[in-house]
C-alpha cells in the first residue's frame, strides 16, 4: 500500500478529535444536539486550522444513518463515503477555480432535487472570497432561501472580500490559530502512534515554523521525519527549517551585555556560515527581547520556570529603555533587509544600532584598563551642564614571574582574565567562568548552567591555549556545569558598573549649577542620559 502523508491520516475524523477550535465544536455541537440548524456556514481562519475539516464532520453529522448528531457513528455506508471524499451528496466546490458566473449557475441548477443517498445535500464552497460579484449574485436567491435539503458550508481565508449581503446570511465562526503548546502536543501523540523517536525541543520548533497551521506541522513533520532518516532530531529539524538557534540569540545578547562588538559579529559570522536565515534571526530575535521586557514588567506572563530563570540575568543586565530600542531595532531591521547590499550587511547593521545605541558605556571587564568610547549614547533630553571629571583607571601590570609559576600558585581568576589575550565567545566564556581549582596539569572552572551556550568546542580551545600560555606551560582545560560559589568576573563587572552609574548620577544631582538649573526652570534630570567617563 503507498504511503498516506501525516496530514491526511491523522485528520480528524470527529469533533472529539478535533485540536483546538473549541468554542466552535460547541456551538455546533449544541445545535446539532438540540436540532437547530442553520441553513448556511462561513468558516473564516488562516490555512490548516481546520475549516475544511469541520465541514466534513459536519457533514457527516447530518446525514450519519443513526440521525442527526454531534458524535456520528464513523461505521456507516454514509460516515465512511464522506470520510473517502465518495459521497454523492456532498458537493465540495473550489471558488478558485470556480469563479465564473456560469459555472455557479450550473452548479445551483441541480439545488432543487432532492439528495441521491444522504439526508441533506451539502455544499462545502471552499475558498469563497475567490468568486465573482456575478457568482455571488447568482448563488444570493438560494442562500437566502434555499431547499429544506440544502445546506451550504462556506470557507475563506479573508472574509473581507465577501459581500456583506452574503455575510448576513451565514452563521460565521471564526477559527484561530493553534498554539505552539497544541501543536507540540498533537505531533507527540502522533509520533508516539507511528512509532518515531523524537527530541521533544525539535516539535517546539517544528510547531513554531508552523505559524499556528496544524496541517502546515503535519507537513513538517513528514519532512523532518525523512531529513532524519526515521528520526525527529532538534539539530537536523533546525538545519531543515534554516532556523536560529537558541545559542546564538543569547550569544548575541551576552556579546552585548559584555560590551563586546567582536563577540557581537563573531555570531552573525558563524550564522552566515552555516546559511542561516538572517530574517528569522531577526524575528526570533525581537521575540527573545519581548520576552525579557515581559519579566522586568510582568514575571508571571512567562508560565515557565526554566525559562524565567534562564532570562533572569539578561533582564537585570539591560535596562528596561534600552529593551524596548532593542525591540523597534530588531523589528525594523527585517524591512531594511531587502534594501541593504545583502542581508548579512544588513544584519551586521541591525547588531551594530543594538551595540551603538546603548543608553550607557558598560563597565571594562575584569578591572583592567578602561576601554575607549566605543559609539554614540542615546540621549533623550538635552545632556546635563557638567560632566562628571574624568579619572582614568591604572592599567593592570604586566604579567610577572609568578604568573608563570605553576597553576596551584594562582591567586585570583579576575586578575587571570584580564591578562588573558582574549576576545569574542572565549573571552565571554572565561568572563562568566569562576576558577573551582588550578592543578599542576589541569585548570577547573565552573560555569553556571544558564551560560552553557558558551561550551564551544572553538571557544574551549583558545581558552585553553592561552591558559597555557600564560601559565608557561601545558594546562588541560576542565569546564563543569555548576553554579558559582562566588563572584564571576562577569557579575563584578556588572556591580562595578552599576556603582560607577550610581556615582555618576549623584554627582550631577549634587552639582550646584545643575541645582540652580533644576530650581529655576523647574526641570527634571534624565538619568538616562547621564554615562560615567
Amino acid at each position: 500500500m503507498s504511503y498516506q502523508v501525516l496530514a491526511r491520516k491523522w485528520r480528524p475524523k470527529s469533533f472529539a478529535s478535533l485540536v483546538g477550535q473549541e468554542h466552535v465544536v460547541r456551538a455546533l455541537c449544541h445545535a446539532l444536539d438540540q436540532q437547530r440548524l442553520h441553513h448556511a456556514y462561513l468558516f473564516t481562519g488562516t490555512r490548516g486550522v481546520g475549516k475544511t475539516t469541520i465541514a466534513r464532520i459536519l457533514a457527516k453529522a447530518l446525514n450519519c444513518e443513526t440521525g442527526i448528531t454531534s458524535t456520528p457513528c464513523g461505521v456507516c455506508s454514509s460516515c465512511l463515503e464522506i470520510d473517502s471524499g465518495r459521497f454523492v451528496d456532498l458537493i465540495e466546490v473550489d471558488a478558485a477555480t470556480n469563479t465564473k458566473v456560469d459555472e455557479m449557475r450550473q452548479l445551483l441548477e441541480n439545488a432543487a432535487y432532492a439528495p441521491t443517498r444522504g439526508r441533506y445535500k451539502v455544499y462545502v464552497i471552499d475558498e469563497v472570497h475567490m468568486l465573482s460579484n456575478s457568482a455571488f449574485n447568482a448563488m444570493l436567491k438560494t442562500l437566502e432561501e434555499p431547499p429544506e435539503h440544502i445546506k451550504f458550508i462556506l470557507a475563506t481565508t479573508d472574509p473581507q472580500k465577501i459581500p456583506v449581503t452574503v455575510l448576513s446570511r451565514c452563521l460565521q465562526f471564526n477559527l484561530k490559530q493553534m498554539p505552539v503548546g497544541q501543536i507540540v502536543s498533537h505531533l507527540s501523540m502522533i509520533l508516539l502512534e507511528e512509532g518515531v523517536a523524537v527530541d521533544p525541543a525539535a516539535l517546539k520548533q517544528l510547531a513554531k515554523a508552523a505559524a499556528g497551521s496544524m496541517r502546515d506541522a503535519l507537513s513538517l513533520l513528514d519532512q523532518a521525519i525523512a531529513h532524519g532518516a526515521g528520526r525527529v532530531d532538534e539539530a537536523d529539524v533546525r538545519d531543515m527549517l534554516g532556523t536560529v538557534g537558541d545559542d546564538y540569540l543569547y550569544g548575541l545578547l551576552d556579546a552585548l551585555a559584555a560590551n563586546d562588538v567582536n563577540a557581537l559579529l563573531e555570531v552573525a559570522e558563524l550564522m552566515d556560515a552555516r546559511s542561516l536565515s538572517f530574517d528569522s534571526a531577526l524575528q526570533e530575535l525581537s521575540s527573545l527581547i519581548h520576552r525579557i521586557a515581559l519579566l522586568q514588567f510582568a514575571p508571571a506572563a512567562l508560565p515557565d520556570e526554566a525559562e524565567r530563570q534562564r532570562l533572569a540575568p539578561y533582564a537585570a543586565a539591560f535596562d528596561a529603555e534600552y529593551l524596548q530600542l532593542a525591540y523597534q531595532i530588531a523589528i525594523n531591521g527585517r524591512d531594511d533587509l531587502a534594501l541593504a547590499p545583502d542581508e548579512r550587511a544588513g544584519f551586521a547593521m541591525a547588531l551594530l544600532r543594538l551595540f551603538a545605541f546603548r543608553p550607557e558605556t558598560p563597565a571594562p571587564l575584569g578591572g583592567g584598563a578602561m576601554r575607549s568610547d566605543p559609539g554614540p549614547v542615546i540621549r533623550s533630553a538635552p545632556p546635563p551642564a557638567t560632566a562628571v571629571p574624568r579619572r582614568r583607571e591604572a592599567a593592570p601590570p604586566p604579567p610577572s614571574a609568578a604568573a608563570s609559576a605553576a597553576p596551584s600558585a594562582a591567586a585570583d581568576w579576575h586578575d587571570i582574565t584580564a591578562r588573558l589575550n582574549l576576545g569574542g565567545m572565549a573571552r565571554q566564556l572565561a568572563q562568566h567562568c569562576e576558577l573551582a581549582e588550578a592543578a599542576d596539569e589541569t585548570v577547573t572552572l565552573r560555569l553556571p548552567p544558564v551560560h552553557k551556550h558558551l561550551l564551544g568546542k572553538p571557544q574551549q580551545d583558545r581558552l585553553q591555549a592561552e591558559l597555557s600560555s600564560h601559565y608557561g606551560r601545558p594546562v588541560k582545560l576542565i569546564i563543569v556545569l555548576a553554579e558559582a560559589k562566588d563572584e564571576t568576573p562577569a557579575e563584578r563587572s556588572r556591580l562595578v558598573q552599576r556603582e560607577r552609574q550610581e556615582r555618576a548620577i549623584a554627582a550631577i544631582e549634587e552639582d550646584g549649577f545643575v541645582r540652580e538649573v533644576v530650581d529655576l526652570f523647574d526641570a527634571t534630570i534624565n538619568e538616562s542620559s547621564i554615562k560615567p567617563i
